[in-house]
């Protein structure tokens, strides 16, 4: 499979640079095996409309005969549609939303295969099990509405900043039990002021009492733009869309106490009716050639992992070295999820009753 998309990925590269992108660098491939993908397809993603579009676009470069059909939900979602099909399954892969925090949680409903392209991933973000293909780095930071910030007399720039006062019901977050945007966002709160606390769970209280728990994490952006909030707590790769596509209502930033991010994967459902499409597609997400592929029509919207992949020069992300990174007890956030939700959910009831 490995080498098929290889040598796929660069007898398309001329294709691909028109649609792909005109900055893409051709990619060395070894010989391939004979046989070819084709027929049905079916992505289950919490990924942004962009970021569908562009997988949707390069990948029919180089697999023009699979037909894609997408089912668009939170992974909260996803996974329950998926284990509620796990004796017959509908769907053959998920990309995006599946993250390093998961652990075996979901090993009932996920094939126990990972992309060979992973071992060429940033050395942290390799594998965090068996059936968890790792591509992308989504990190945490405020998207902000430049108009009313302005009108309150505010500059948001900390986690501090998110108390004022003028701010109560002016703060959006999606919901961490079917978001993984909010769970990435709470994962911080334990990286800067440290896991479970007291210190950090006295933070969220306080930040409980200025917000509002919304049902998309995409409305943490979106309705941002639109002037309905001041600030949502979000993920970069969906606020920067925002200044890509022109809007000047808002700007990205990240938090001054810190930012650490949640690693993304593709993952392909256990028994799923189009098996060798599902790890192709998968293996085309991790791969050096496909991410800057995807980079470069995306615009460098989105931190692959690979790190072999090419960083576009257009890019709409900050380096990495601009940067506050804080760390991220990522071993403690995965053994204890169900629990730091319970207690999330019982301080945000005793807050806002």
């Amino acid at each position: 499979m490995k080498k098929l998309l290889a040598v796929l990925l660069a007898l398309s590269m001329i294709l691909c640079f028109a649609a792909c992108g005109d900055k893409q660098q051709e990619q060395a491939a070894p010989a391939a095996d004979e046989t070819s993908i084709s027929g049905p397809l079916v992505l289950y993603t919490p990924m942004t409309e962009s970021d569908i579009d562009a997988l949707l676009t390069c990948f029919g470069q180089v697999y023009p005969d699979v037909e894609v059909e997408i089912v668009s939900g939170s992974i909260g979602e996803l996974t329950a549609k998926i284990t509620a099909e796990k004796d017959n399954p509908q769907g053959d892969l998920v990309w995006g939303g599946a993250q390093d925090s998961d652990g075996e949680t979901y090993a009932d409903i996920y094939e126990a295969w990972i992309s060979d392209y992973c071992k060429d991933n940033l050395s942290d973000y390799v594998s965090c099990n068996t059936y968890y293909s790792i591509n992308h780095l989504s990190p945490v930071c405020f998207c902000v509405n430049l108009e009313l910030e302005k009108e309150l007399g505010l500059d948001i720039q900390s986690y501090e900043d998110l108390l004022d006062p003028a701010l109560k019901g002016k703060v959006i977050i999606s919901d961490p039990n079917s978001s993984s945007a909010a769970w990435n966002n709470l994962c911080n709160f334990m990286a800067v002021y440290g896991y479970d606390t007291d210190e950090a769970w006295d933070y969220i209280a306080k930040f409980m009492e200025n917000v509002v728990i919304v049902e998309k994490s995409s409305m943490c952006f979106n309705s941002i733009n639109d002037g309905e909030y001041v600030v949502g707590l979000t993920y970069e790769d969906g606020a920067v869309k925002l200044l890509q596509n022109g809007s000047t209502a808002v700007e990205m930033r990240y938090p001054t106490n810190g930012t650490s991010a949640s690693a993304f994967a593709a993952a392909v459902i256990k028994n799923a009716p189009h098996m060798d499409a599902a790890k192709a597609m998968v293996d085309f997400i991790c791969s050096p050639e496909g991410q800057t592929m995807m980079a470069e029509y995306m615009e460098g919207t989105l931190r692959f992992t690979n790190t072999k992949y090419t960083v576009p020069a257009n890019s709409w992300l900050p380096d990495s070295s601009e940067l506050k990174w804080v760390s991220r007890p990522v071993t403690e956030l995965t053994e204890n999820k169900e629990a730091i939700l319970e207690h999330w959910n019982e301080l945000l009831t005793e807050v806002q009753k």
